[in-house]
């Protein structure tokens, strides 16, 4: 029960990420390469791991997010600037666009379980669900409350995670298949793919969020043992809910999809209506838990860049997720195909990651900062192959494209 009441920070994180852009990206792989992209997830979820922990110890030990840091840190003002400007082009710009695809990823849910709710006003076909979906989100926000947002997060998470398994379950794979799977093969089959499953799960804002939540929950250095094995737990099981999508696609041999919505409805005539049923519920859920946690990431990242003060209940930090939220349900709300826009966003993050991860690496390890909890050597050699990794897929997928045009 202790270890229960001590679930906070990284579920949230697990959350950000199983959103409707990972349930998209990893139904894409397994119906495009089958099975043969889950060593690609695992790599992921190591990095995510690795990457997380220095956030999480950063908000820890400082009591401040990664904004914070950086801003206070860079000396030089034109360099301090430019890295405040990028970041915020980054983080807050990315976060609108992917609210959008959080949104549209719940209304799919609700229209798999429940049906198409639509009305015209003039010339335009609104989606009521976008309006309910957002409003929730809006009420769920308003609370200003980071322990009531927990508790709820919990609750959301746990759903949905039972609900992909299940469905993964219900899918009956190939085992010896799917251990296959977890065998590296070539970087050049599927490239942009392989990159939107890193950028899927190792989300560059969720580096800021992370840090910010814990240094809102815990204070002090007796709590990095607490915060290390509830991060870990959390992540693994954020994997494991990738992971059972991916396997949900590969096992259900269609030739296509548009959207994850096209997976539930695909896997019906094969497996019954509880498969559909069931990934319905967990896309609804993904939908809902990351609507919630991208204005709230976007609005950390902009209070610790122009150094507000205040917490969740200041007016300015309202403004920053009331802004996010509502052009996301705008966008949502017109009907807008979200399948390229969620792929794109998962590579545009693959992309960005490596810089953000180069701040959070230069960071942690500044004895100003962090003091004796700065990086060690290990945890230097481990990030730095992390960071290595993402750099390396980054410049792969920029020459792949040069490549082709």
């Amino acid at each position: 029960m202790s270890f229960l009441k001590n679930l906070g920070p990284g579920i949230l994180v697990s959350a950000a990420f199983i959103g409707p852009g990972t349930v998209t990206v990893c139904s894409l792989a397994g119906v495009e390469f089958g099975y043969s992209l889950l060593w690609a997830l695992l790599i992921s979820i190591f990095a995510c791991i690795i990457l997380q922990e220095m956030s999480a110890r950063l908000g820890l030990i400082s009591g401040k997010g990664l904004s914070d840091c950086i801003r206070e840190e860079i000396k030089l003002p034109a360099f301090r600037l430019f890295t405040l400007i990028l970041i915020f082009s980054a983080i807050v710009i990315g976060n609108a666009a992917y609210e959008a695809g959080n949104i549209t990823g719940a209304v799919l849910g609700m229209e798999t379980v429940f049906s198409s709710l639509r009305f015209e006003v003039g010339a335009l076909k609104i989606n009521f669900w976008s309006l309910i979906i957002g409003g929730s989100a809006f009420i769920l926000l308003l609370l200003g409350s980071y322990k009531k947002l927990e508790r709820i997060f919990i609750g959301l998470v746990f759903f949905m995670s039972l609900a992909f398994i299940i469905t993964a379950f219900l899918t009956r794979p190939n085992i010896s298949e799917i251990m296959e799977g977890f065998m590296p093969g070539s970087f050049d089959d599927g490239m942009l793919t392989i990159i939107a499953l890193v950028g899927t799960t190792v989300v560059p804002y969720n580096l800021f969020l992370h840090a910010s939540l814990i240094s809102e929950k815990w204070k002090g250095e007796k709590y990095l043992g607490v915060v290390r094995k509830e991060l870990v737990f959390s992540i693994i099981l954020g994997g494991i809910v990738s992971m059972a999508i991916l396997i949900c696609a590969a096992a259900a041999n269609i030739d296509s999809i548009e959207d994850a919505g096209d997976l539930a409805v695909g896997l019906e005539p094969l497996f019954g209506e509880s498969a559909s049923l069931f990934l319905g519920l967990g896309l609804l859920a993904a939908g809902i838990t990351s609507s919630i946690t991208a204005p709230l990431a976007a609005a950390y990242v902009v209070k610790g860049c122009l150094g507000w003060k205040g917490g969740m209940q200041s007016k300015k930090f309202k403004s920053v997720w009331i802004i996010i939220l509502i052009m996301g349900v705008v966008f949502s709300s017109l009907g807008i195909k979200p399948v390229e826009i969620i792929r794109f966003a998962q590579i545009a993050n693959g992309l960005v990651l490596p810089i953000i991860a180069i701040f959070l690496f230069w960071i942690v390890n500044q004895r100003s900062v962090l003091g004796d909890h700065k990086n060690s050597l290990l945890q230097n050699i481990v990030g730095f192959t992390v960071i290595a990794l993402a750099v390396f897929l980054g410049v792969k997928s920029i020459y792949n494209v040069i490549q082709n045009f």
